[in-house]
């Protein structure tokens, strides 16, 4: 029983902590937007989350991969949970450096913050419809 209540919310738990760590990434960015030479850095969400949960092994076919211009391929770096930050590519070049498009982190951000919030209405959702069933409602 315990693990099928773990399985129902491995999902959910590996989404929120990458989502938690991709804003960290993101809100980075956009502090550094002024500082010369910094440079813009992401993950690829859907490989991590798939990574994460273990698609290779499970026979699942993988996930989609973003456009092959969003992302550099060298590496910048690991965040704590060992996701490999790549380089974001500007649209447009900056004097001083700076890779960051403060407009485009800026929709990057709010779109990962709303979908986190998606991530625990989902297991808010899940918790209720467990506990009714407990409680025999």
């Amino acid at each position: 029983m315990i693990n099928k209540l773990d399985e129902a919310f491995r999902f959910h738990q590996n989404a929120l902590s990458l989502r938690a760590e991709r804003q960290q990434v993101l809100a980075s960015n956009i502090t550094n937007a002024d500082t010369p030479n910094y440079k813009a850095r992401d993950f690829n969400f859907r490989a991590a989350l798939g990574e994460a949960m273990g698609a290779a092994g499970t026979g699942q076919a993988p996930l989609a991969t973003p456009h092959s211009g969003h992302l550099k391929a060298s590496a910048a770096g690991r965040t704590p949970s060992g996701q490999v930050l790549e380089y974001r590519l500007p649209r447009q070049d900056s004097i001083d450096g700076n890779t960051v498009e403060l407009d485009a982190e800026r929709a990057q951000f709010a779109d990962n913050a709303i979908r986190y919030e998606a991530s625990l209405s989902a297991v808010n959702g899940r918790i209720k419809s467990l506990m009714a069933v407990i409680q025999g409602q």
